[in-house]
Formats: C-alpha cells, sequence, structure tokens
C-alpha cells in the first residue's frame, strides 16, 4: 500500500486536527503496553491507572485554571459539548430558554437543535462582519427564563475571538449558565474559566496534539447538571464507563507541554501566520480576511481568494493540505455558512480557505506554501 503522505504536502489544516506530539505518544505508551488494570480497581493494578488519570486531570485543570475536581474526561469536544448543554437541561426542567450564536459547530448547534425539537426556545444571534457575537443582540436575548448561554471562544474557520467574559457576566446577571466550546483555543491562547467566569467549557484532545477520541468537560463546582449516559459512577457521577486511560494520559501531556511554553509559541506561529499572508497579499490582488484582523487565533488565517472557488483552489495545489472550512463540513462546495453569516457575499464566500499553522510548521514550509497556492491561483485565471 502507498503512503499517502510520501509527498509531503506542507499540513496547515491544524484546526481540522493535530499531530501526535513524540512526548504525547510517550506518555500513552505504558498504558498501552506495560499496565492494563482497570482505574476503578482497587488493587495495584488498578491504582497505578488511577494515578494516571488523576496526574491527567491536573494537568488540564492547571492548563485552563480550575481545580482538578472540576474536569470531567469524554471521549472528545463533541460529547463534551452534547453534556454540558443537554446535561443542563435535563438538570433545570423549570428554565427552557437557550440562547447561542449562529457560527456555532455542530457539536454545538446540533444538541441545541435537539432540544428546540423537545419545545425548547432557542435564539441564535448573529455576528458582525469580524465572526464576533454582537454583543448588544445578546443582552437582549438573554431573560429570566434563560437556562444557558453556550457561545464558542474561537471560531474554527476564522479564528474569530468572542468576548466570553462579557457575555458571561450577561448570563450570570439573569440566573443562566455559561458554557463555551473552547476546543480550538485550548493550548493556543491562554484559557482561564475563571477569568471569563463559564460555568461549563468543552476541550478536545485532538485540537492540541492529544489523539483523537479523548476530550475533557470543566463543570464549575455546584453546576447542576446530569450524565447523558446510565451506567457506573465514572468520573463524578457524570460519564459512566472505564476511563481511556492511555488517550487520557496523553491529553494531560498535552495540556502540560501548551502551559509550558504557551506564549513563546503563539507568537512564533502568529509570525509565520503573518508572514504567509503578507506573501500571499503580494501576489494576489484584491485577496481578502476572513474573520477579525487582531483578535483571532495566532494560527489562523482565513481568505477569500479572487475569481475562483476555495475547493477548486485546493484541488489544484495538492503540494498544500488545507480546506475550505471545518472539517465537520468536509465535501460541500457551497460556501461556508460561518462566512455569510460575517455578510460576505456567496460568490466572494465560495473562495475561501482556511490555512491553520501550527507546532510542526516552519518559515520554509511557509514559504513554500505561499508559492505552491499562488500558482494555483493563477492557473486558475
Amino acid at each position: 500500500m502507498t503512503d499517502p503522505t510520501r509527498s509531503r504536502p506542507v499540513y496547515l489544516d491544524h484546526n481540522a486536527s493535530t499531530p501526535v506530539l513524540p512526548e504525547v505518544l510517550e506518555a500513552m505508551l505504558p498504558y498501552l503496553s506495560q499496565h492494563y488494570g482497570n482505574p476503578s480497581s482497587t488493587h495495584v493494578y488498578g491504582r497505578v491507572m488511577r494515578q494516571a488519570v488523576e496526574r491527567a486531570r491536573e494537568q488540564v485543570a492547571s492548563l485552563i485554571d480550575c481545580d482538578s475536581g472540576e474536569i470531567c474526561f469524554t471521549s472528545g469536544g463533541t460529547e463534551a459539548n452534547n453534556l454540558a448543554i443537554r446535561g443542563v437541561a435535563a438538570a433545570n426542567p423549570g428554565r427552557r430558554h437557550i440562547v447561542t450564536s449562529v457560527v456555532e459547530h455542530p457539536a454545538t448547534s446540533g444538541p441545541c437543535a435537539c432540544l428546540e425539537a423537545a419545545a425548547y426556545r432557542v435564539d441564535r444571534v448573529a455576528v458582525d462582519h469580524t465572526g464576533a457575537v454582537k454583543i448588544p443582540d445578546i443582552s437582549a436575548a438573554i431573560g429570566n427564563g434563560t437556562l444557558l448561554v453556550t457561545v464558542m471562544h474561537a471560531n474554527s474557520e476564522t479564528g474569530t475571538l468572542q468576548a466570553i467574559g462579557e457575555i458571561s457576566g450577561l448570563a450570570h446577571a439573569t440566573g443562566a449558565l455559561m458554557h463555551t466550546d473552547a476546543a480550538q483555543s485550548v493550548g493556543k491562547v491562554p484559557v482561564s474559566v475563571r477569568r471569563e467566569e463559564v460555568d461549563l467549557l468543552s476541550v478536545a484532545g485532538h485540537k492540541l496534539y492529544a489523539p483523537p477520541g479523548v476530550g475533557a468537560l470543566f463543570v464549575r463546582s455546584g453546576t447542576p447538571i446530569e450524565p447523558l449516559l446510565l451506567g457506573a459512577g465514572h468520573e463524578h457521577g457524570l460519564r459512566p464507563g472505564t476511563e481511556n486511560v492511555a488517550a487520557i494520559a496523553g491529553l494531560g501531556q498535552a495540556c502540560a507541554i501548551a502551559h509550558r511554553n504557551l506564549a513563546e509559541e503563539a507568537l512564533r506561529i502568529a509570525a509565520l501566520r503573518d508572514h504567509l499572508w503578507g506573501r500571499l497579499q503580494q501576489q494576489i490582488p484584491a485577496l481578502a480576511l476572513n474573520g477579525h484582523p487582531v483578535n483571532r487565533l495566532p494560527n489562523t488565517l482565513n481568505v477569500r481568494f479572487p475569481g475562483v472557488s476555495g475547493n477548486a483552489l485546493l484541488a489544484e495545489c495538492p503540494a498544500v493540505a488545507a480546506s475550505t472550512g471545518s472539517a465537520c463540513h468536509a465535501g460541500k462546495n457551497s460556501a461556508s455558512a460561518v462566512i455569510l453569516a460575517m455578510g460576505v457575499p456567496p460568490e466572494q464566500a465560495a473562495g475561501s480557505v482556511r490555512l491553520t499553522l501550527g507546532r510542526g510548521n516552519n518559515r520554509g514550509e511557509i514559504d513554500q506554501a505561499a508559492d505552491a497556492l499562488i500558482r494555483a491561483w493563477r492557473k486558475l485565471q
């Protein structure tokens, strides 16, 4: 079987998934090759596994600034979002109103739609031309009957960061709870649940160099929430099922690595991102930026190529591995709903390409990618 990565295109799709770091793999291996007890068992085999889970819980908590007992491990960001939204609804039947945004990931918009079908009222707030949620609209939507406000911390397509702390204040003023999907921001920018004053926050392992299939939900102590699955009392009674210790250990190590050099790595990647933007701007007239020019993830560059579709451009540019939007919408040729929600005309939005950098990228690769994208655009003219 041929290896599809032998030609090694420049990987600029880190918002879709990240490679597992060597240190992360090293942290996982003992729980795949040496240790095999059940973390709930009281004998030495089980205690070794339980210690690994609790160590990882402390590493995740340290990165997002909470107590380790407020971390619940899940199978990923999708489960964390579902547990947050639907679990809070199950525990608070007296309130049946949810406020969210029009640019949420399907892992958030899906559970909201599910509750809407069950006679909950869901208000979806618009965004401005940068992709930022309109705070006056959020304020107007929240009322005394609001159960939950759920707005993502950073958009996966544009990288635009939302004013989560301000939105939390508006939610709490009426007694509502605040949840944020921080799958894209954790490990890329500082995230503090204390500073943002959120009640629930979702983490996805494969977005920060841990393996797919593991994530976490921060649940502030005292937050009323019910489990979605029925079983034993694992993860503080919120997520039954024997823990995936190897993956959890990997997530913990990935969080420890991110915590170790978060600021330095963010500056390095932002410089590479801006260099890529500068190279493309020099050679492609009328190239436009999607998202906020400053208040966005340091690794994310979403641009509109004039006169071409993003899908056609990437098909013509096999030297670059990138996407036209969220990987969860892969295969769709229509313009991104996120870009359209920002007021971009459909014919322009169709030319959007998301270029997202990561720890493995360097200046040479970015220059290669810029050259390849410019050649592909010129060929399509």
